[in-house]
Order: C-alpha cells, then sequence, then structure tokens
C-alpha cells in the first residue's frame, strides 16, 4: 500500500519549521545544526504525536467512535494531544493516569483539564515494584474503562500510551518526506537526524521514512529518555517488521540502522539531569529556543555530548527533531531543576 492512501485525518499545519541552529552550531563548530519544529505543530501547544493521532483518529472515526480512551504519566504530552485533537473532532476523551494525584495541576495536567478531558483516572504507584508495571496495569486500566464505556451505550476507541507503533512509522516516515524536500530547497541532504526515544514509535518512523525516501542514507540516531538501548533497538526492529508488512515491502533493515544511545536518562524517566538543564539552557540562551525537560531536554544533552566524543564525525548536516513537550517546564516537580 502506498503511504498517502493510508486514512488520515490532517490536524497539524504543514511542514513544520525547519530552522538552522547557527549561533549554537558556531559555538559548537562542528556540522550544521538544524532543528525540525515538532512543537510548532499548530494545535494546544504542539508535539510530535499529532501526526501520530491523524491516522489513529481517522481509524476511529471509520469505526464510527463516540469517544476516546487513552492513558500516560501524569505529565503526559500525549494525553494532552489526544484531548485536543479528539476535541476538535467533537469526540471525548477519557483518561487513565500513573502517578500520583497532585494537590494542584500544572503543566500538561493542567491543560487536560482546560482542553476539556471528559474523566480522569488514576492509577496509584504504590504495589508496583518497576515503572514498567505500573505502565502496564495503567493500559489494563485504560482497556477496562473502555469496557465500561461501551456498557454506558458509548462506541469507545482506546489509543494506547503513545500512539500503536504502525500509526507512529507511517506519521515519522511521511515527516521524512517532508524533510527531505524542505532541505532539497536550501541545496542539502540530512545526515543524521536526532530524537528522543521513549516508546520508540517516532524513531521506528524515522529509520522507516530513511529507508524509504533517502535508500537507508539518513542516520536516526534515538537518545532515550527511560528504557535501555537493547530493549529499544528489539522494540524497533519489530514495529519496523510490522510496518513494511502493512505496507507490502520486504525491505531488509541493515543491523546500524537502529542505533539508540542510553546514557543519558539519568536515575529514571522525568527525572532532572544536570546534563538536561544545561542543554535546555544553552538552546534557550543561543537560540532562543525551549526544550522540555523530559525528552528533547535529554536529546539535546545527548546530541550534544555525541558531538563532542566525534561520534558523529563525517555529518555534514544533522537534524534534531523537537518532539514538543514544553508545558512540562511548568510541572511543579520540575521547578527544582531550575531555580537552584
Amino acid at each position: 500500500m502506498q503511504l498517502g492512501k493510508v486514512p488520515r485525518i490532517h490536524l497539524g499545519e504543514y511542514p513544520t519549521p525547519l530552522a538552522e541552529l547557527s549561533n549554537l552550531g558556531r559555538k559548537l563548530g562542528g556540522p550544521r545544526l538544524f532543528v525540525k519544529r515538532e512543537d510548532l505543530v499548530g494545535i494546544a501547544l504542539g508535539g510530535n504525536k499529532v501526526r501520530k493521532l491523524e491516522y489513529a483518529l481517522a481509524e476511529a472515526l471509520a469505526q464510527g467512535s463516540t469517544t476516546i480512551v487513552t492513558s500516560g504519566a501524569v505529565q503526559s504530552n500525549h494525553v494532552r494531544l489526544t484531548i485536543a485533537c479528539a476535541s476538535r473532532l467533537g469526540l471525548k476523551t477519557y483518561v487513565v493516569l500513573r502517578g500520583e494525584r497532585p494537590s494542584v495541576p500544572t503543566g500538561n495536567l493542567l491543560l487536560d483539564h482546560i482542553l476539556g478531558a471528559a474523566e480522569v483516572h488514576w492509577v496509584d504507584p504504590k504495589g508496583f515494584a518497576t515503572r514498567e508495571e505500573l505502565a502496564r496495569a495503567t493500559e489494563a486500566r485504560a482497556e477496562e474503562l473502555g469496557e465500561d464505556l461501551r456498557r454506558r451505550g458509548e462506541r469507545p476507541y482506546v489509543i494506547p500510551n503513545g500512539c500503536k507503533p504502525l500509526h507512529s512509522a507511517l506519521a515519522y516516515a511521511g515527516c521524512v518526506l517532508e524533510l527531505l524536500e524542505q532541505m532539497r530547497v536550501l541545496d542539502l541532504a540530512p545526515d543524521a537526524i536526532v530524537t528522543a526515544c521513549g516508546t520508540a514509535g517516532t524513531q521506528t518512523g524515522l529509520v522507516l521514512g530513511s529507508l524509504l525516501f533517502a535508500q537507508g542514507g539518513i542516520r536516526v540516531v534515538g537518545v532515550s529518555v527511560s528504557a535501555k538501548a537493547e530493549a529499544l533497538r528489539e522494540r524497533i526492529r519489530q514495529n519496523l517488521q510490522e510496518a513494511l508488512r502493512f505496507l507490502g515491502l520486504a525491505l531488509p533493515v541493515p543491523e546500524g540502522a537502529i542505533e539508540v544511545h542510553d546514557g543519558y536518562v539519568g536515575p529514571g524517566y522525568a527525572v532532572p539531569t544536570p546534563g538536561m538543564r544545561a542543554a535546555v539552557e544553552l538552546l534557550a540562551r543561543t537560540e532562543g529556543i525551549l526544550l522540555d525537560p523530559v525528552y528533547t531536554g535529554k536529546a539535546m544533552a545527548g546530541l550534544l555530548d555525541l558531538l563532542e566524543k566525534g561520534v558523529l564525525g563525517g555529518a555534514e548536516a544533522v537534524v534534531f527533531l523537537h518532539t514538543g513537550g514544553v508545558p512540562a517546564l511548568f510541572a511543579d516537580t520540575q521547578f527544582p531543576a531550575f531555580l537552584t
């Protein structure tokens, strides 16, 4: 199947801007650096989930769904954008969040309420030994909520945290095609794209896009914000195979095409690190661009370190994917990282 024939609802404003980080590039003295501004996609303070939701919500409407159910962390960018995009389409969104309910909503959680979440349910983290166990329990609770809504007479569509891998892969393969067109106008081609890697859907799509539209010539570098690199590489490989089967393609995936670095997570997911703070402040003070503390801040910390170590040696044009998430800067849990 051709990518352009997969059902999709256009919710964002495209192409998202591509800007050269001239000041940062001069300061670092390395390759030309660019940023692809997925945070400026045009809805609810933006982020990479919008492209994915265009496929997910098209499927929901095709199935006659009346409500959306989704889940995520307390400060989930995915949840914020799901509520916003569903609301634009006249669909109610029911949310399951993992974590302790704060006394005062800040950051993304505040926006969830403003955007009109129909109900917010909570899964208490107590009793779960690992973040992975808590995440699985949260997804299970979302499925249970979907069944409850069905009994109430609704037709729910459940979107997993971060969207289905297939929708993510299709979305960011398309983003690569968009990026190539933008750089062609500059008589350039991207040698590498650097992205935060959480659920791994975005990186899956970037690798797929490199294979489909650049003969695998774009190096896709993932910077993990939570999981170990080995686990993420295997997840991306499985997701790629699913996407290729869906498209009816038998493309080989070279071993080196899936690159993930996990040395920038720090103590854990969403836990601030000195490298993250330095990266956020550096980009803010050189380019006036704000990153978030959970995803893009750590991804930029990784990019800066990889450049310093020469890991990206030979690249002439490097693109940093700004996947959004800036509302998390205003979460009460992040205040101490920037106020000390």
